[in-house]
């Protein structure tokens, strides 16, 4: 069988818009996939604004941005759609939406963006809430994209996405273990803006500091990083794992971006002793915004490389819209009626078919 999706994403550092419109084949339970085309969409400052400060809203002014921000989405892939020629070839849209809250110890997840809306503006099929059945089940409602690792990239040992927040899947015999590692490009993002930058582009700033040992001390030393998988991460919880001891100081720029790099590299590597595949030589995909950050990188290969860890990366497209991508593929598992969400990656009670389905035009 063939699908022909969009799947939408939008990260923790609000960098802007994920559209990935990729064919997925099905064939005797093997998937392959293709990009066919994708962009991403920045989000202008009233919406970056809007999304971070989500919380502070009163119920209705909330309804009102979650289906504000449905209607937003559902405009952005008609102009996609117009763009790109593809009217009348999108069989459905798996919209991720954006993370506002995630509180999986109180069986409450929430990402804007409401499906019914989608639907509405695009008169396409919508799947939309793909993480709350798992977090209703008991289950952390995150890492999601292991489903991808498993059946779109399954020749790896480990995948790691560096997106706002670092998440690493681990094989684990037949099954995939996943977690979320460590805060990531929202901080170093938010650094950079400190020096009215939005990013630090290849890491370039970070490799002019110098390492803040004390620092990186307190923020190895938090007790996140102590608990076993599954675990998740809010992007509130995430900030206040580093953001107090980074951002409140006055030490140079630079050197809090050097340290920061370490801080995830130590992470990343102490994630990946503490679950180890069990080779002499491994193989980890890394993806995600990171993936282009080179000093981050080198950090990373240095350190793994005495663990018999080697790195690849794929094409820039798929660095870039992978998580997009496989929201798509989560959305043609959904339309099968076949397990999306896995609960040795969340924890949850059982294995799950995730996501609300909103038929966008009339079928009579």
């Amino acid at each position: 069988m063939i699908y022909k999706v969009i799947g939408l994403m939008s990260g923790s550092s609000l960098d802007g818009l994920d559209i990935v419109y990729a064919q997925l084949e099905e064939t005797r339970g093997q998937w392959s996939y293709e990009i066919l085309c994708a962009a991403c969409i920045p989000y202008s400052e009233e919406w970056a604004y809007q999304l971070s400060h989500a919380t502070q809203l009163s119920v209705p002014e909330f309804l009102r941005l979650n289906t504000g921000y449905g209607r937003y989405l559902g405009e952005t892939v008609n102009r996609f759609i117009d763009d790109n020629g593809i009217h009348h070839a999108v069989h459905f849209i798996a919209p991720h939406g954006h993370t506002v809250l995630h509180e999986p110890q109180h069986n409450t997840t929430c990402q804007i963006g409401d499906g019914a809306t989608v639907a509405a503006v695009t008169g396409l099929p919508v799947i939309s809430d793909l993480r709350a059945l798992d977090v209703a089940l008991g289950g952390q409602g995150a890492p999601i994209v292991p489903i991808g690792d498993k059946l779109l990239f399954g020749q790896y040992d480990y995948w790691l996405n560096i997106g706002g927040i670092a998440n690493l899947t681990v094989r684990q015999g037949e099954e995939l273990l996943a977690f979320d590692v460590c805060p990531a490009n929202q901080v170093l993002n938010a650094l950079a803006e400190k020096e009215g930058k939005t990013m630090d582009e290849d890491g370039a700033m970070a490799e002019q500091g110098a390492l803040l040992f004390d620092v990186l001390a307190d923020l190895n030393e938090q007790a996140y990083y102590q608990q076993p998988a599954p675990k998740s991460l809010s992007n509130e919880e995430a900030k206040e794992l580093v953001f107090p001891t980074l951002l409140r100081s006055s030490y140079a720029t630079v050197d809090m971006l050097h340290t920061m790099v370490q801080h995830i590299a130590d992470q990343v590597v102490n994630a990946v002793k503490m679950y180890p595949v069990g080779k002499d030589s491994a193989s980890i995909l890394v993806t995600g915004g990171g993936a282009f950050n080179q000093f981050l990188l080198l950090k990373l290969q240095e350190m793994l490389m005495p663990l018999g860890v080697s790195i690849h990366l794929p094409d820039a497209t798929v660095i870039k819209y992978k998580e997009a991508l496989v929201m798509a593929l989560i959305g043609a598992l959904r339309w099968r009626e076949e397990t999306n969400v896995m609960s040795s990656v969340t924890g949850a009670k059982r294995d799950s078919i995730g996501g609300a389905l909103w038929m966008g035009d009339s079928y009579n």
